[in-house]
């Protein structure tokens, strides 16, 4: 059974950082991808970029390329996201989930709230 602990997010400016962490523990972790999800308050939950374990590509969706940033740490199970320039539109509560063979796995949810 994999699990997916994440860490970071918070309050923050408009303008400013955060850095989104999601670590896998649970057995050997090699999905075949890694994807940040965002829901915000009464709306459905959206896709935010993803990586590809096996060579790290990465995909955005168009409103946070150039601001946020995924990358992964294979000796570590973690994948970050890295989010530049934030903006109140980005307040939402963050979700990782990897995908094994027909699973897919979630993590707890994190809340970022980004103040104007």
């Amino acid at each position: 059974q994999v699990q997916l602990v994440q860490s970071g997010g918070g309050l923050v400016q408009a303008g400013g950082s955060l850095r989104l962490s999601c670590a896998a523990s649970g057995r050997t972790f090699s999905p075949y991808g890694v994807a940040w999800f965002r829901q915000a308050p009464g709306k459905e939950r959206e896709f935010v970029a993803r990586i590809t374990w096996s060579d790290g590509s990465s995909y955005y969706t168009d409103s946070v390329k150039g601001r946020f940033t995924i990358s992964k740490d294979n000796a570590k199970n973690t994948v970050n996201l890295q989010m530049n320039s934030l903006k109140p539109e980005d307040t939402a509560v963050y979700y990782c989930a990897a995908g094994i063979g027909q699973n897919f796995y979630w993590g707890q949810g994190s809340q970022v709230t980004v103040s104007s």
